[in-house]
C-alpha cells in the first residue's frame, strides 16, 4: 500500500449512496432477481412494484384483499428463510423482532402498486437474498432482491482530529476476489484530481488536514468484473480559516486573534477541557486562559491596545477530550514612521514609512490623505522607495518633497492583500511656519564676514591706542634716563633741607 499524505477533518458523515445494477421490480408473475448495493449505516430500498398495466387496471381496488410478505433467505435461496415484515388482508403488520425498528413498507397505503421494503439504517448482518410475495385476488406475485453491503471504516474511529494519522478502508460483502480499490476525492476522477488506487482496500493518511474534508468515493473492482462504489463525506475536527492566519492591526488599536473550531465538540459527545493562548515576547512566555464554554466553538483573544512589543506569533491550544489541537496566529502591527519627529517646518522634505512587523510577501500599500474636503485624495504606492529585502520589516515609503500647508492633516496607510483590505495605520501631520529659504543663508554669510572685518578693525584701533599711550609717558629730558637714585641717611638730609629753607627765608 502506498502511503499518501492528505488531510482529513473531525468526524465523518456517510451520505446515502447509489450503487450499480438496480433494476425496478415488476410483478408479472415471473420474478426477476435484482441486486442492490448499499453502504452500511445508510438506508436501503428493496424495490417491488406492480407493473404499470396492473396498476392502471386495479388502481381503485388495490387496498382491498391484498397481503404482502417479505422474507430473508440469508446468503442464498438455499438457506431457511425467516419473516422480515408481513401485512395481512386486514392491514395488520408483523415485523421480525431484530428488524422491527428499522424496516417498513415504502408505501404503507398499498394503493399505488409499490410494495418496496425500506431498511434504515442498514447493518452488515442484513446481507442476503430477500423475497416478497404479494397476494392480490387470486394471483400471487413475487420479487427477489439481493442486498449487498459496503463497509467504510476509519481507524481510529471518529472523530478524526486534524494532523492525526488516519486509515480509511473499504470492503463489501461480494464473494469474488478483490482486484483493485480506488479512492476519489470530491468526485473528480482524472489526471488532475486526487485519485489513489491500491490492490487492497485501505488508504493511509499520515497528516489529515482541512483540505481533505469533503466527499470521498471508494470504488471496488472484483475478479468477476463486478464494480461497486460507495460515497461518504469526511469531516475533521480542526480550525476554521487559513492554516496560518495573520491579523493586521495599527499600533495603539485593539486586535482580536481568531481561534474557532470547525465543529462544536459537544455535538459529538465531547467536552472542551480547556483553551488557552500563549505568546513569547522578550524572552518571556505570556499566557491567557479562556473560560470554558460548551455552547461555543470560538475562543478568540482580545488585545485592547497593541504595540510593537505585541507583534509576533501567538498559539491557541484547545483541549478536546483527551486530545489537544493547536493553531498559530501571527499579529502584524502596522505603523507609520516619519523621517522628522514632531511638527514639520513648511518647505522641508518629509518621508512617511509604512512598516509591517510581519509580511506574507503579497501585501500592497495605499496612502490616503484624510483631509476635510468632501473627496479624499489618494496616492497609491506601487513600488517602495526602500525595501529591505525579505526581512521581517517590509517598508513602503511615501515622499513629500516640500511640505506645504495643504499637506496638514491625517495620512492613512492601508495594507491590501488578495482577500482585500487587511489593516491600516494613521499619522497626524502638523506643519509649523515658513522656513528660511536658501537666499537668506547667503546673506547670513555676508553678515558673518562683516562682523569678522569689524573685529579686525577694532583690534587695529586698540593696537594704535596702546602705542600712543606709551609714547605719552616718555620723559622731557632724555639725558636723565641714565641717572639712578642713591640712598642717603634721612636725618642729615632733613637738616640740610631745613637750613636751605631758613636761608631762603632770610
Amino acid at each position: 500500500m502506498r502511503p499518501v499524505s492528505l488531510g482529513l477533518f473531525l468526524t465523518f458523515t456517510l451520505l446515502p449512496f447509489s450503487a450499480g445494477h438496480i433494476l425496478p421490480g415488476l410483478l408479472e408473475g415471473i420474478s426477476r432477481e435484482q441486486k442492490v448495493w448499499v453502504r452500511e449505516g445508510s438506508s436501503a430500498v428493496l424495490p417491488c412494484h406492480l407493473s404499470p398495466r396492473k396498476t392502471r387496471e386495479s388502481s381503485k381496488q388495490l387496498s382491498d384483499k391484498i397481503s404482502v410478505l417479505w422474507k430473508r433467505h440469508g446468503g442464498s435461496v438455499h438457506q431457511e428463510p425467516h419473516v422480515v415484515l408481513e401485512v395481512g388482508y386486514s392491514g395488520l403488520q408483523k415485523t421480525a423482532q431484530l428488524m422491527k425498528p428499522r424496516v417498513s413498507l415504502q408505501d404503507s397505503t398499498l394503493r399505488n402498486g409499490n410494495f418496496s421494503l425500506r431498511i434504515d439504517p442498514v447493518r452488515s448482518e442484513d446481507v442476503g437474498l430477500y423475497e416478497a410475495q404479494v397476494k392480490y385476488k387470486t394471483e400471487v406475485h413475487s420479487c427477489h432482491v439481493e442486498l449487498g453491503v459496503i463497509t467504510v471504516t476509519l481507524s481510529p474511529p471518529s472523530p478524526v482530529i486534524e494532523n492525526e494519522q488516519l486509515l480509511m478502508s473499504c470492503n463489501s460483502s461480494h464473494r469474488a476476489s478483490l482486484v483493485e480499490t480506488c479512492w476519489f476525492h470530491d468526485k473528480h476522477p482524472g489526471p488532475t484530481s486526487r485519485t489513489f488506487c491500491f490492490l487492497s482496500g485501505a488508504l493511509s493518511v499520515f497528516h489529515p488536514t482541512m483540505s481533505d474534508v469533503g466527499s470521498w468515493r471508494c470504488r471496488l473492482r472484483y475478479s468477476d468484473k463486478e464494480i461497486i462504489s460507495a460515497t461518504f463525506n469526511l469531516q475533521i475536527l480542526g480550525f476554521d480559516g487559513p492554516t496560518n492566519p495573520v491579523v493586521y492591526a495599527a499600533a495603539g488599536s485593539a486586535a482580536t486573534l481568531p481561534c474557532s473550531l470547525s465543529y462544536l465538540p459537544s455535538a459529538f459527545g465531547m467536552s472542551v477541557v480547556a483553551a488557552h493562548w500563549s505568546h513569547l515576547a522578550g524572552g518571556h512566555l505570556q499566557d491567557w486562559g479562556i473560560p470554558q464554554n460548551l455552547s461555543s466553538r470560538s475562543f478568540p483573544l482580545h488585545l485592547p491596545a497593541v504595540g510593537l512589543g505585541d507583534a509576533g506569533q501567538y498559539r491557541c491550544a484547545v483541549s478536546v477530550g483527551h486530545r489537544t489541537i493547536s493553531r498559530d496566529v501571527n499579529l502584524a502591527v502596522v505603523t507609520v514612521i516619519p523621517s522628522i519627529q514632531g511638527p514639520v517646518s513648511e518647505g522641508n522634505r518629509l518621508l512617511l514609512i509604512c512598516s509591517l512587523t510581519y509580511s506574507q510577501g503579497h501585501e500592497r500599500f495605499q496612502w490616503t490623505h484624510l483631509n476635510s474636503a468632501p473627496t479624499k485624495s489618494k496616492l497609491a504606492v506601487a513600488t517602495p522607495h526602500n525595501l529591505e529585502g525579505r526581512s521581517s520589516w517590509m517598508r513602503h515609503i511615501l515622499e513629500i518633497p516640500q511640505v506645504s500647508q495643504k499637506d496638514t492633516g491625517t495620512w492613512e496607510c492601508s495594507v491590501y492583500g488578495p482577500e482585500g483590505r487587511l489593516g491600516a495605520a494613521e499619522y497626524d501631520l502638523q506643519i509649523t511656519g515658513a522656513q528660511v529659504s536658501s537666499a537668506p543663508s547667503i546673506f547670513s554669510g555676508q553678515i558673518t564676514f562683516g562682523l569678522t572685518l569689524t573685529f579686525f578693525f577694532l583690534f587695529a584701533i586698540c593696537v594704535v591706542a596702546l602705542a600712543l599711550q606709551k609714547r605719552a609717558r616718555t620723559p622731557a629730558f632724555p639725558a636723565l634716563e641714565g641717572m639712578f637714585a642713591v640712598n642717603v641717611p634721612w636725618k642729615p638730609m632733613e637738616e640740610n633741607q631745613k637750613g636751605k629753607i631758613q636761608q631762603t627765608e632770610c
